[in-house]
């Protein structure tokens, strides 16, 4: 599997390619703005799981929304939370993590 595939399968389930948000940062493979997109996925992801639990269903265990922030705070200093959708599910607009410059 190539870095641009395993890129791509990260994108679409980020939990897939990593076992934690803090394997995404120490990726050398991906670009800053590659790991703020998974990342900014991988936080919606967790957001639905949160809204399951809440519901009822049963869900096992998995990365919380607030590891996911934790770890994407450390790229984009300002997280403007209030770029989110009026859903229970909230998720992180892609203006919310806006990075400076596209740095890897």
């Amino acid at each position: 599997m190539t870095s641009d595939d395993r890129t791509a399968r990260a994108l679409i389930d980020p939990a897939s390619e990593y076992d934690a948000p803090n394997d995404v940062l120490m990726d050398r493979d991906l670009l800053e703005i590659q790991k703020v997109e998974i990342l900014r996925r991988w936080e919606y992801d967790a957001s639905e799981v949160s809204v399951a639990e809440e519901e009822g269903m049963p869900v096992g265990k998995g990365v919380t929304v607030h590891q996911v922030l934790v770890a994407l705070h450390q790229l984009v200093p300002v997280i403007d939370s209030g770029q989110t959708p009026p859903t229970k599910q909230g998720g992180l607009d892609r203006s919310a993590v806006q990075t400076k410059s596209p740095k890897g």
